[in-house]
């Protein structure tokens, strides 16, 4: 009798075709029923998409929050999307009906993956139409990550054109550190990004450039800008687990945040944040950056210093979860507890010594082998894959985005294959030359 296939086998074994129209539009119309108005949602679209239907595509969006899917299918309604998602989705038992039934292709994050690959080509080429999140995770901070290595090869090698959609407002309605849904205003701009002559006299260094200046966004610079209230229970209750550092002190792990309020448990400094994320100070001396995601860019250029020191490293213990064989994950859990070590990450690389189900177990992966980690609900654990398997880690401190940036930066200062963006990007000018001197 032959073996039983595990699920990890069955669905790297789907042949994906182009999404059938009536489920697909079907569950556009949910979509539409569910957030549209609850999140106030408008569209701008910027070119006549009638010469394009029915033809082959690429859709291509900044990759703002768990739900930019509701987002991005509907300007190019009737025409059917298959969305490239991160692989563990489909393991979950309340989307995995859903996803299989949208032919979704699941794809492992920020390592090469040849299924992923041969299931894209395989749609193009029976004429349907891909959407790919090419930051490969929703925003952690508000703002864009540089697209993964390769974008500007794919996209060169199928010389399609390529359709750009910027979602404005939808982190601050969804934010990775609280799962909680906020009502507010998000605005879908849709134009189109490249043609298939762009594509042929553009290098992929190129492509990969103008993608990344494109997809460029800041929710909470947008947000000062057109000052939209996002309703919310506690707005920044669990907030220090990505604003983890003190922009006074510059103590990292010692933030702590309440229904709506973010403070250092050393020295005091904190602020309050409203219904629009605007940040107040909590106390006279409070030290008060101009907006969340600057913040988060600081304690990001306080942990590229902390790298640079060639004995650094970050070591904790951890539990390890996997993904299970033979049943789906419920509860919205993203995976199961299998064993538990110690995670270390040095200047060489990540490793782990310690047990998985039952056994023995480490791993070594050179730093340039690890661009980021995957972070699957929130900032609370994250992932890579390992020898192609899916591997959690829950940390004791609510470090996650500590390690994150940690592992980031690292692979940058190792010439890691996965880029940071130019120096002439709106990304690395947001910092005065002050605070960096200061750290």
């Amino acid at each position: 009798m032959a073996e039983k296939r595990s699920l990890q086998e069955k669905y790297q074994s789907r042949k994906i075709h182009p999404v059938p129209k009536v489920p697909y539009r079907f569950m556009s119309w949910v979509a539409k029923l569910l957030y549209y108005k609850k999140f106030d949602v408008h569209f701008n679209i910027h070119v006549d998409l009638k010469p394009y239907r029915d033809t082959s595509y690429i859709v291509l969006g900044n990759h703002v929050s768990r739900i930019d899917y509701v987002y991005l299918g509907l300007p190019f309604y009737p025409d059917t999307l298959n969305y490239v998602m991160g692989y563990n989705e489909i393991f979950k038992s309340h989307l995995n009906l859903v996803l299989r039934a949208m032919k979704i292709i699941q794809k492992k994050n920020f390592v090469p993956d040849l299924y992923a690959m041969r299931q894209m080509k395989r749609v193009l080429n029976e004429g349907g139409r891909i959407c790919i999140l090419p930051e490969g995770m929703s925003s952690i901070s508000g703002h864009n990550q540089p697209s993964q290595s390769g974008t500007g090869e794919l996209l060169k090698h199928y010389g399609l054109p390529v359709f750009c959609v910027k979602t404005a407002g939808g982190y601050l309605a969804n934010t990775k550190y609280n799962l909680e849904e906020r009502p507010g205003h998000v605005e879908v701009d849709v134009d189109l990004l490249f043609s298939p002559e762009d594509l042929k006299n553009m290098t992929e260094e190129q492509i990969q450039e103008k993608l990344d200046l494109a997809l460029w966004h800041d929710d909470y610079d947008w947000n000062k800008e057109h000052h939209y209230a996002f309703k919310s229970k506690g707005i920044a209750e669990n907030m220090h687990q990505l604003l983890y550092w003190c922009p006074k002190c510059h103590t990292p792990l010692q933030m702590e945040s309440t229904k709506d309020t973010l403070r250092c448990k050393c020295c005091g400094s904190g602020v309050r944040v409203d219904e629009y994320y605007d940040l107040h100070p909590l106390t006279e001396d409070s030290v008060v950056p101009d907006t969340p995601s600057i913040w988060f860019d600081m304690e990001r250029a306080w942990v590229k210093k902390q790298v640079a020191d060639p004995d650094y490293k970050l070591e904790e213990h951890v539990m390890l979860g996997i993904l299970p064989p033979d049943h789906l994950l419920k509860e919205n859990r993203s995976s199961e507890i299998a064993g538990e070590g110690i995670l270390t990450l040095t200047r060489e690389g990540l490793s782990f010594k310690g047990t998985k189900s039952g056994k023995d177990f480490e791993f070594f992966l050179p730093s340039k082998s690890v661009p980021t980690f995957g972070m699957c609900n929130d900032v609370s654990r994250f992932y890579t894959f390992v020898n192609g398997e899916f591997l959690e880690f829950y940390p004791d401190r609510e470090s996650t985005e500590l390690w994150d940036q940690a592992v980031e930066e690292i692979h940058h200062l190792n010439n890691g294959k996965w880029k940071d963006f130019p120096p002439d990007h709106p990304a690395n000018k947001r910092l005065s030359k002050e605070f960096l001197d200061s750290l």
